[in-house]
């Protein structure tokens, strides 16, 4: 499992700063909807996930198993465009943290055996570590696919009649 994993947690960073370095500022802060987030939110959150979800969470199941449970998440922390702080500056920071979870992955020499070990999220109640890193990778390329529906929403009205083959255009849900 992680031979799957980790290939993906190690691209994240570089897919999203070949997607959006040097884009224009609308394109990287535009949304698809009320409640919905652009590109540099996305970044934002991922940088949130690196400081307080995965490796935090991990190191619990490793050191105290079903018997605490994680911290919860706040599931819609970002850092927004109003901080001030450039896209360049998230996507370094973004990769710097990645980096560190990375080693510090590494770090816990994890076999098979480990990867089935549980944990207690507080809404969902018992996981093991293995659904903890794999749902990592998966919330990585979700949040890929949102930054990408952000950036596409923003061209929906001008490929003119091409909009009715291009369903990103149609379902303007949202999903963090």
């Amino acid at each position: 499992m992680l031979a799957q994993i980790l290939p993906m947690l190690e691209r994240t960073p570089g897919v999203l700063r070949a997607l959006l370095a040097g884009l224009p500022e609308a394109a990287v802060r535009g949304n698809y909807g009320p409640g919905t987030w652009s590109a540099y939110e996305v970044v934002g959150h991922l940088i949130v996930g690196e400081r307080l979800d995965w490796i935090p969470r991990a190191k619990i199941v490793l050191e105290h198993g079903t018997s605490r449970a994680f911290d919860p998440f706040p599931h819609d922390a970002t850092i927004k465009p109003e901080s001030g702080r450039s896209l360049a500056s998230l996507l370094d920071e973004f990769e710097s943290l990645r980096r560190e979870s990375l080693r510090a992955l590494a770090a816990m020499g994890l076999c098979d055996a480990d990867l089935a070990r549980r944990g207690l999220h507080p809404a969902l109640g018992e996981v093991t570590l293995g659904q903890l890193l794999t749902t990592c990778a998966a919330h990585d390329l979700h949040h890929i696919r949102q930054a990408c529906l952000a950036l596409a929403w923003s061209m929906r009205d001008e490929v003119g009649p091409w909009r009715a083959y291009i369903n990103t255009f149609e379902r303007p849900g949202h999903s963090r």
